[in-house]
């Protein structure tokens, strides 16, 4: 650990100040007041005991930060700047949230090396940071200290602990003794609003506390208090929460600790009066040499220890399948297992609910992919997630690959985005579809960053019955399906379960939804396919009898009412034909002439789905028939339901007469 005086660390902090200020008056758009309030702690934790290599950004067991507060972001493009990171050069910082730039106006995953995931909505950061923690505290139960053994930081402000998020963050973490996850409180007392103290008086302290976690508190202005805080974190058995406190925008003389300078360019007399009080004598954007050497030297400080950890890699016999499991490859064994799988299911198709088809799926992919961690958000035996041979993660055996996540729905879907960051491990997790609400700012972060997150979310209709409107999604896979880049599949029975599992896993860009029954469904799918047509997004599950005259299409359990009502059409003599479709994105992928060919000419054309009719027109046009809800649900057998909200055979028969 390298040792800095209190006179260099300051000069060290001021650059970030310097940078900060300046690219958001640049772009006379921003929020100076944090990087400028949090640079002495952002500087100790990254001069002094973050593990990471400028040079090789990626290496698997460097630590993670996380600027969970992401309006803060000139924070970390100025560190990775100072720091040398090759993606972050003085010009991207002069193009702080111009168009295309990497340094847009919140962090954002994928735009440049360092910059760890996507934060902005208060809140995720910390949740992400769980999911983090939890990859790794799994992979090194998996593959050892020798190549896994590394921290999360975080850097969180006021709203990230306002958030109700972080509560769910927190008490799973706690109660996980993720010991190797560390929250830096940036507690400046200010928000947008003015100050903590008009909305809030919570003793963080006490409530971290009380989740199971160690805490402490410094001054974040001294950089002995923060180092000492942060080497007593070093060897904690839980998590630590350090409470740094901070003045928002040190160094502004008149705006200094006033929500003046939260989310608003300094100006150019307050920027002069910054320098002056800062001892800053440098014209904007220029670091002088001495301070750029000792900033570069820190990062490259981690370039001894990332040696070492390639050297044990290298003579590990662990190697090609950390490099795998790191690099997210599926495996060999995979592609064999869900073959002989869904053979198996083509000999004989079973009847069942989609819920426990995906069950019995995950049976076969589980044994098959070690990468799989799976969970629930306290409905296990009703989402039916946990395959026979998973062992529960727990803070007594972190190599189980099972999480009882408890009542925190939107917690859970923070923390998977977490893990896919993270790598090394797959994620899927399951609630309601009903409980997508809770979820959906998180899937659309999974969407955003384009990760690998898998969703079960089960009771996808009134079909779930008894437990009515409350619990019943009629909009939500209309919600979903409109979040670019997500996934939504929706099967119709055992073999379009299995295909959709399948298309989940392979798809290392973006996540998925799988939307599953409660109630029972009999098998559509009756022969045997080579090809995943589910892959297809929508195709022709059973063809007319003749020249069609009328075309259903349906997803899920609404495929077996347009198969019935098909016969009945047969039989009077309109040839029908039935198309599934159980994913709308999947569809809309495939080329024209494929789209021409399943959509057809027919006059008729029929719609079915229990839920709102948005997203249908595409299929069946403005002026065809929907036959869906218009309403809530109800409280009562799905039997009974489906018939009061004429969702049956005989609607979809009267509307082809």
């Amino acid at each position: 650990m390298t040792a800095y005086s209190p006179e260099q660390t300051r000069l060290m902090a001021n650059a970030i100040r310097a940078l900060s200020m300046d690219a958001v008056q640049k772009a006379n758009s921003g929020h100076p007041g944090l990087p400028m309030g949090a640079a002495d702690v952002a500087t100790v934790l990254f001069t002094q005991f973050l593990k990471f290599d400028a040079a090789e950004p990626n290496w698997p067991d460097r630590d993670r930060f996380i600027l969970s507060a992401g309006h803060g972001s000139m924070l970390i493009y100025s560190l990775l700047h100072l720091l040398g990171y090759s993606g972050m050069t003085l010009e991207d910082l002069k193009n702080f949230r111009q168009l295309g730039a990497k340094t847009a106006g919140h962090p954002e995953f994928g735009h440049a090396p360092g910059i760890e995931t996507t934060t902005g909505p208060l809140g995720q950061g910390i949740g992400n940071a769980v999911g983090f923690a939890i990859a790794e505290r799994h992979l090194n139960a998996v593959f050892g200290d020798g190549l896994v053994n590394h921290k999360t930081y975080v850097l969180a402000g006021d709203g990230c602990l306002m958030e109700g998020i972080s509560q769910e963050a927190i008490s799973l973490a706690g109660h996980l003794k993720l010991r190797n996850l560390i929250v830096l409180w940036d507690d400046n007392g200010i928000s947008i609003d003015g100050k903590i103290a008009m909305t809030d008086s919570t003793n963080q302290l006490a409530r971290f506390a009380a989740s199971g976690w160690t805490v402490s508190a410094c001054d974040g202005h001294n950089p002995g208090e923060i180092a000492a805080a942060l080497s007593a974190a070093q060897s904690a058995d839980r998590p630590v929460l350090i409470a740094c406190k901070t003045v928002i925008g040190f160094g502004a003389p008149t705006k200094a600790g006033t929500a003046g300078c939260h989310g608003s360019p300094l100006g150019p007399d307050e920027i002069a009066g910054a320098r002056k009080a800062l001892g800053w004598i440098h014209e904007p954007f220029i670091i002088p040499n001495d301070l750029m050497d000792a900033w570069r030297k820190a990062g490259a400080r981690g370039a001894e220890a990332r040696s070492a950890w390639s050297a044990r890699l290298a003579a590990s016999p662990h190697r090609a399948e950390f490099e795998r499991r790191t690099k997210g490859t599926l495996p060999a064994s995979f592609d064999a297992a869900l073959t002989a799988y869904k053979q198996e299911l083509a000999k004989a198709p079973p009847t069942l609910a989609t819920r426990n088809a995906s069950q019995n799926t995950l049976d076969v992919i589980n044994a098959a992919l070690p990468d799989t961690v799976g969970g629930s958000a306290d409905l296990t035996g009703s989402n039916n997630t946990k395959s026979k041979e998973l062992k529960a993660f727990t803070a007594a055996d972190y190599g189980g690959r099972y999480i009882y996540y408890g009542i925190r729905e939107h917690g859970m879907a923070a923390a998977m985005n977490g893990m896919a960051l993270h790598g090394g491990v797959i994620p899927y997790g399951g609630t309601f579809l009903v409980f997508t609400d809770y979820c959906r700012p998180s899937i659309r972060l999974s969407a955003l960053m384009g990760q690998r997150v898998i969703y079960v979310m089960t009771h996808d209709s009134i079909g779930l019955g008894e437990d009515g409107p409350t619990h019943q999604p009629v909009e939500h896979l209309a919600a979903l399906r409109v979040i670019p880049n997500l996934a939504v599949y929706r099967p119709c029975d055992a073999i379009e379960t299995a295909e959709c599992w399948e298309l989940a896993l392979r798809d290392e860009t973006r996540p998925s939804v799988l939307a599953l029954t409660r109630q029972k469904l009999k098998p559509a799918r009756l022969s045997w396919s080579a090809d995943n047509l589910c892959g297809l997004g929508a195709y022709e599950i059973a063809p007319a009898a003749g020249k069609s005259q009328v075309v259903i299409f349906a997803s899920g359990s609404e495929v077996e009412i347009a198969l019935s009502a098909k016969t009945s059409l047969d039989a009077a003599g309109r040839p029908a034909r039935v198309v599934s479709v159980p994913s709308m994105e999947r569809f809309a992928q495939q080329d024209s002439a494929y789209q021409a060919r399943i959509l057809g000419h027919e006059t008729i054309r029929i719609a079915i789905e229990a839920g709102v009719r948005q997203g249908w027109d595409r299929f069946i046009g403005a002026d065809g028939h929907f036959i869906g809800m218009t309403d809530f649900g109800a409280s009562g057998p799905a039997e009974l339901l489906y018939k009061h909200f004429g969702i049956t055979p005989e609607a979809a028969v009267k509307a082809a007469v």
